[in-house]
């Protein structure tokens, strides 16, 4: 209704006799075209009212002649609205002019601010819209980036892209770092970032964690005492091998003192001015004053074994190596001492002091009972050693006893496997719900994983012993071990983290898993791209249990670590690479002598049964079982997998890979790819090459102490050693 009625009004109105005139008062706009009385909105005054009927008219003006009949009944659509006043028509006093209402004028420290109009927008709309899509063309990366990291494809122009970026140093080198193809670096900061290179800006530098202080536990051995029994000398060795090896692998350096190192104490040539002192009283003389000679710490039997889980409250006080008072434990009697260095001098002042030297047998009896209370901080109980003293043999292991009286070199040699039984038999009492040897990706990898399920195996074994039904000093009941009855060996696909499992991994390289996964005599760059499926496979699988489905394959590569370089992940687990046979020194690992593969042992009291039916190499649940076909295949693909990877020998010798340069470009595409699979590969490559290395620096430098005693290498045993005792 209103659009027509301006619509009519407009029409009796000739376009050319409509002007803009000026209105001096209300009367004249009453005089010139009516009453005002009809119009709408609030009106306070005479000269709001002239406003507002004006601006209601649209400041349109007519000759009287020529208004139309029903021009004061205007649609109210031209009625002004209250909402659209401006302030200024509120003042009681308004300057005097047209009446038009003019835009807000804003300035800026001054200064007027042009409008911008609609014409102005749109052309920046249309330049921001321009600038967008520009950048996303030429400006993000393309879905190939990631396999160009071969180094033949790299680029110098990419650092020039980052201008503004300051090129940084790596981190320094350390002491022994490099092993073989291995390199690493030391750092708290290990689980920081998930990719290595990220810090030590260098792909085959991988960051570990820190490496604890192992503390030092001593034991005194007179080597010149059986120097003459070839075959006692070998026995005592192996005993004492069997110590070094129990206590190393729960986190100590064992060290084996001699009388060169009681020698060298101040004390020694007044302990050797005493006359009429019982032998053995002087052999537990020359023990202190070893010890007093290293500075303290821990000083323990030969005949003392860890038997408990890693992080056993005791041993974990004994890593600690913090001991504010010279301590013993009652039930281990002098078996085990701690203490700081001015407490053991203050022991042996006393000792020496003593007038009981004549009579006395052992360094305890040498002090009185008041006396021992003052210096001796006495402890309980000790359940996490196994003390194999004389008396104890005697009522817990008559046969050994026995053994060791008619023929020392026999006696003790069954000492030695009587010890190994019950470490292996403790460790197995630690993981009840038997050993996963995890198995990603499972449809071929069936050879791949045999090695570790080969040591499984050999872990579920029951270890000869001259005693089977027997159970270590420091556990009253135990279950022995039973060939009927092994730990259950299954082989999941992902990696449970759990405290009751014992888990043996296989990591293969990028390139070994995508050979056996996808089964082809030739792979080339195009099927990594297009056809070789997700990337990180083998590292999403292993992960499934401890990451949901989305994660990303960072979070999922710290669990990984975490898992394998942790204090309580390397307790739990053993990590091997695919391409490398077994470590050579397993036994330090476990603290024990791993069972050999041969089933032609010959014990004495070794129960002769059958062995149960071995569980299946690939369990039907965890995927399809391969063909024999397949089977075949995947043994010769891995073979190849191998001489192209060269992943080493693990002796520290560079790798020798066969591969062809056309292989070697498959084999960089395949890694950068696969970026998380090959950091977990060069990840445990470098945790089993940096253990090598400390524990071969170590041995290598003990064997020069003690005749070499307790040593795998045999020639320091004899020869010239007798010369040197």
């Amino acid at each position: 209704m209103c659009e027509e009625r301006q619509k009519a009004f407009f029409a009796t109105t000739n376009a050319a006799e409509i002007a803009l005139v000026p209105i001096k008062s209300l009367e004249e706009a009453e005089h010139e075209y009516g009453s005002t009385t009809n119009l709408q909105g609030p009106v306070v005054n005479q000269q709001d009212k002239l406003r507002t009927y004006t601006n209601s008219l649209l400041i349109w003006t007519h000759t009287p002649s020529k208004v139309p009949s029903d021009y004061h009944a205007r649609p109210p659509c031209l009625a002004p609205s209250p909402a659209r006043q401006s302030p200024q028509s509120q003042s009681s006093e308004s300057p005097p002019g047209y009446g038009v209402t003019m835009p807000k004028q804003y300035v800026l420290f001054g200064r007027p601010v042009p409008r911008l109009g609609s014409r102005h927008v749109s052309l920046l709309l249309v330049a921001i819209s321009i600038f967008a899509v520009v950048s996303l063309l030429f400006t993000l990366p393309g879905a190939d980036v990631a396999g160009r990291s071969s180094k033949s494809l790299k680029s110098h122009w990419a650092s020039s892209i980052y201008h503004f970026k300051q090129p940084s140093h790596a981190p320094e080198r350390q002491s022994n770092d490099t092993y073989g193809d291995s390199s690493w670096y030391s750092n708290f900061r290990w689980l920081s970032m998930p990719f290595s290179s990220s810090v030590t800006l260098d792909h085959n530098r991988q960051v570990l964690p820190v490496m604890h202080k192992r503390p030092a536990i001593y034991c005194y051995y007179d080597n010149t005492l059986v120097k003459d029994d070839k075959k006692l000398r070998e026995a005592e060795s192996d005993l004492l091998l069997a110590w070094r090896r129990a206590w190393w692998a729960q986190g100590f350096k064992p060290v084996i003192l001699s009388a060169a190192e009681a020698a060298n104490n101040p004390r020694y040539g007044e302990l050797t001015k005493r006359e009429g002192m019982d032998p053995a009283l002087l052999a537990d003389f020359m023990r202190w004053l070893a010890w007093e000679n290293m500075g303290g710490g821990l000083l323990a039997s030969h005949l003392v074994f860890p038997m408990a889980p890693y992080n056993d409250p005791l041993l974990a006080f004994l890593r600690r190596g913090e001991f504010p008072a010279l301590t013993m434990w009652k039930d281990l009697g002098d078996g085990l001492f701690v203490g700081p260095t001015a407490e053991v001098t203050a022991a042996i002042k006393l000792a020496m002091a003593s007038p009981h030297l004549k009579i006395a047998k052992d360094f305890l009896t040498t002090l009185s009972s008041d006396t021992n209370e003052k210096i001796f901080t006495v402890d309980e109980h000790a359940n996490s050693l196994a003390y194999y003293q004389p008396s104890t043999r005697e009522t817990k292991y008559t046969k050994v006893a026995e053994a060791m009286t008619t023929s020392p070199a026999s006696g003790v040699q069954g000492l030695t496997q009587l010890v190994e039984s019950h470490l292996h038999l403790t460790w197995q009492s630690f993981f009840p719900d038997g050993i996963d040897v995890v198995k990603p990706l499972p449809h071929h990898t069936t050879h791949l994983i045999s090695p570790a399920y080969q040591l499984a195996l050999r872990l579920t074994r029951c270890p000869a012993t001259p005693m089977p039904k027997s159970c270590p000093p420091n556990i009253a009941t135990c279950t022995p071990c039973d060939e009927t009855r092994r730990l259950r060996i299954s082989t999941p696909a992902p990696y449970r983290n759990t405290s009751t499992v014992y888990t043996i991994g296989t990591v293969p390289h990028p390139y070994t898993a995508a050979s056996l996964a996808n089964p082809r005599t030739h792979i080339d760059v195009r099927w990594v791209r297009r056809d070789s499926g997700g990337r990180d496979p083998w590292v999403v699988d292993l992960t499934q249990d401890l990451c949901a489905r989305g994660v990303s394959a960072g979070p999922r590569l710290l669990r990984f670590k975490e898992a394998v370089a942790s204090d309580l992940g390397a307790a739990h687990s053993l990590w091997l690479l695919a391409e490398r046979g077994l470590p050579d020194d397993l036994d330090w690992h476990f603290g024990f002598a791993v069972p050999d593969d041969d089933e032609s042992d010959e014990a004495a009291d070794k129960p002769k049964t059958t062995p149960p039916k071995l569980p299946p190499m690939h369990d039907p649940k965890d995927g399809p079982q391969p063909t024999a076909e397949e089977l075949s295949l995947e043994q010769a693909l891995l073979a190849r997998a191998q001489a192209i990877v060269g992943a080493g020998d693990g002796e520290g010798k560079q790798s020798k890979s066969r591969a062809s340069k056309e292989d070697a470009v498959v084999r960089d595409a395949v890694e950068a790819w696969n970026l998380a699979d090959v950091e977990a590969w060069r990840f445990t490559r470098a945790v089993l090459a940096r253990r090598t290395v400390e524990r071969k620096t170590w041995d290598e430098a003990e064997s020069k102490f003690a005749g070499g005693m307790g040593s795998e290498r045999k020639g320091r045993r004899n020869g010239w050693n007798r010369w040197l005792d």
